[in-house]
């Protein structure tokens, strides 16, 4: 990176009013032989330039899928079925695949969970950077190997020259993540989506790659969406979080504004549910019930079947229709009855 930091500063920071992405009623489904799948239904964020935006909730709840539909990489059975993903102002949903081929990796980069299978095993760590600089960058200059171990050498790699020429198997799975950071990294892209990226590996060396995410956002400038079921990581990385259940968003506020004062019921189960370090429970905090299956969701609120609160406050709409995703607070929205009825 610090090899390419003159060569791709120009024409980057969008309009002050302008969010560097905006994603409206996005829905993504799948249409398999035992019914559609509604992986992603109804999503709506926007990430701005320089901000860290957390994408959390249990597994299966469509945040993976919401990035990858972001970068038009759903396959078949999949399919985008409407929505808008507007990237510095241009729907992507609109671009041709040689023009998505383009952005991937040099706009917009991803990392993704468990890097050593995302790692080609075959071919050397050096190899696969440069590789990333060739796509974007070969037809401008010439490329060498030391540009890769510079970029090696900026994610906090020891020894970059000797390593550049060792394959992924020869690394540890911290180094594994640093290299698909440093590729993902490579052209200085405007947004960077960090797919769970420290899944697997021990809290040590989770915090070195969240403090490593949080150093080159700061050096350049850059977006980052950051995907995760872990609420202690949203906590401490993100600026402002989305809270997704059953493919939709339920909940978005600033991250203070969201663990002092969660408003919808899942949120406040999720973070009821962590461990505090000093107090003692006699037993963890649970959400009742199961996650509803993205094929057949329940008529009205697809929380409804394991909220408590919709019990304590005797609210009859949850099982009939779905609520509004609605500006309970300055700057809090939430998807729920109960704020609905407050405010009529």
């Amino acid at each position: 990176m610090a090899a390419l930091k003159d060569t791709n500063r120009q024409n980057k920071q969008p309009a002050d009013d302008q969010p560097l992405l905006e994603v409206t009623d996005l829905r993504t489904y799948f249409f398999t032989r035992e019914g559609t799948v509604k992986a992603v239904d109804g999503v709506s964020l926007t990430v701005k330039r320089g901000e860290i935006r957390g994408i959390v909730g249990e597994s299966g709840c469509g945040k993976s899928m919401t990035a990858m539909s972001i970068l038009r990489l759903v396959d078949k059975p999949g399919k985008i079925v409407s929505g808008e993903i507007l990237f510095k102002g241009k729907n992507l949903l609109e671009n041709s695949t040689r023009e998505m081929t383009a952005l991937r990796g040099k706009q917009i980069s991803i990392i993704f969970q468990e890097p050593k299978s995302s790692l080609n095993p075959v071919l050397k760590v050096g190899s696969q950077l440069l590789e990333v600089l060739r796509i974007h960058q070969g037809s401008k200059r010439k490329i060498n190997r030391d540009e890769a171990v510079s970029l090696l050498r900026d994610v906090g790699i020891p020894d970059p020259q000797m390593r550049v020429s060792n394959y992924p198997h020869e690394m540890s799975g911290g180094m594994a993540q640093r290299v698909m950071i440093a590729m993902g990294m490579a052209c200085e892209p405007d947004l960077l989506i960090a797919d769970e990226p420290t899944t697997a590996l021990d809290v040590t060396i989770q915090a070195q790659v969240l403090d490593l995410i949080r150093n080159l956002r700061d050096e350049y400038g850059m977006a980052v969406m950051l995907i995760t079921h872990n609420m202690g990581i949203v906590a401490e990385m993100a600026d402002i979080v989305t809270v997704m259940y059953a493919g939709t968003a339920v909940e978005e506020a600033r991250t203070d504004d969201l663990f002092e004062a969660p408003l919808h019921p899942y949120t406040q189960g999720l973070i009821a549910s962590i461990p505090v370090m000093g107090k003692v429970k006699d037993r963890l905090e649970v959400i009742p019930g199961m996650v509803p299956s993205l094929i057949d969701m329940p008529p009205g609120c697809r929380f409804a079947p394991r909220c408590v609160a919709r019990v304590k406050h005797q609210l009859q709409q949850c099982e009939v229709e779905e609520p509004h995703m609605i500006e309970a607070k300055p700057n809090h929205y939430v998807r729920c009855w109960l704020y609905e009825s407050e405010e009529s």
